[in-house]
């Protein structure tokens, strides 16, 4: 990567701590809730409280966020449920090392003086 090479990285991060029910979730999402269903079951996703009743599941943005990844990996390569809980936690953890990875390089010229 060159000196002018950038990653981007953005998260979105909601302060007030706002939730989405099962169908608000829906629609921001544009899905049916069954899909949600089985993403939860699969976990893949995950409401902010473990209650048994879909119902009342209440959804955090981070839901949301992932729900909309699963959706484009599983229509852009066709990935099946499993493998969505799988490829999404491997790409969490990329992202996270690319945080440390970029931290450590702010240290590291922090302490270099540059």
């Amino acid at each position: 990567m060159t000196r002018q090479d950038q990653i981007l990285t953005v998260e979105v991060v909601d302060s007030e701590g706002g939730t989405f029910t099962l169908r608000e979730i829906c629609e921001r999402g544009d899905c049916h809730a069954e899909f949600v269903i089985k993403l939860v079951n699969h976990g893949v996703i995950a409401p902010v409280e473990d209650v048994p009743e879909a119902g009342q599941w209440q959804f955090d943005v981070a839901a949301l966020s992932r729900l909309r990844k699963a959706m484009r990996l599983q229509r852009d390569l066709k990935i099946n449920l499993p493998g969505l809980a799988m490829s999404l936690d491997l790409l969490d953890e990329v992202q996270e090392m690319r945080r440390e990875v970029d931290r450590l390089n702010r240290q590291l010229r922090h302490l270099l003086g540059e």
